[in-house]
């Protein structure tokens, strides 16, 4: 049976790389971001919305399960960053970075769980929900305050909505990536960068194979009983 996966943030990066590879496995995908599609395939269905609208996540949700019926699995990728010291950073930073990381984390979360949940008094099927965290957040890197914080309350979501939806046959992870060559780290100067990379273990960038190794782990049918857990890349201890 053909799964329904909505991955958040498809128009560019690891969302887009997310989305090309499980539309390439079989996948019906939807997808969405602030812009227009990326992707042309007819398993793919693009919503144009910010995922902190609440009345637009909502519509996209609920159209998904109008058309499918079900959804299988959430990739909550979205996320933005911002490196400056806590001196100056703008607050209007923080609340950009909060919405977008945590407020709309939250959102697919909450409306992606009731068709979850919904579906699950019907089936009895496994649905998995997969959050990004960061490692800056267990590195506690200088300039990064702000993001770090907001994927802490990643961290945080994805440990205790483990417990409140494990009933529903619903499993909650997140995988924490180190630096992956994206938009996200385009402007960050390249000593910021070796400075990180120098806190791995393994001391180098991350690929989208990486990312994809942990997020196909965790989405696994047989992965049915991991559930509340953070895999940091790199050999970097949560």
């Amino acid at each position: 049976m053909q799964k329904v996966i909505v991955i958040t943030g498809t128009r560019k990066g690891i969302g887009k790389e997310l989305a090309e590879h499980y539309l390439s496995q079989g996948f019906m995908v939807c997808g969405c971001s602030r812009g227009e599609a990326s992707i042309i395939h007819g398993n793919y269905r693009h919503f144009c919305l910010d995922v902190n609208d609440e009345k637009a996540v909502a519509s996209m949700v609920r159209n998904v399960k109008k058309e499918f019926g079900c959804i299988d699995i959430l990739l909550n990728n979205a996320g933005i960053a911002s490196m400056n010291h806590i001196l100056t950073t703008p607050y209007k930073t923080i609340q950009n970075i909060f919405n977008t990381n945590v407020f709309g984390s939250f959102l697919f979360i909450r409306e992606v769980a009731k068709v979850m949940v919904q579906n699950f008094k019907k089936t009895k099927t496994q649905k998995r929900i997969v959050n990004f965290a960061t490692v800056a957040t267990p590195l506690r890197l200088e300039g990064e305050a702000v993001y770090a914080a907001s994927k802490a309350a990643i961290v945080s979501f994805t440990q205790v909505l483990a417990k409140e939806l494990s009933e529903f046959n619903i499993t909650v992870n997140a995988v924490g990536p180190t630096p992956v060559p994206t938009d996200l780290i385009k402007n960050v100067p390249k000593e910021k960068m070796q400075a990180l990379l120098n806190q791995q273990a393994i001391k180098r960038f991350g690929e989208f194979k990486d990312v994809l190794n942990v997020v196909d782990f965790f989405i696994d049918e047989k992965s049915d009983f991991i559930t509340g857990q953070i895999v940091y890349l790199g050999g970097v201890n949560g």
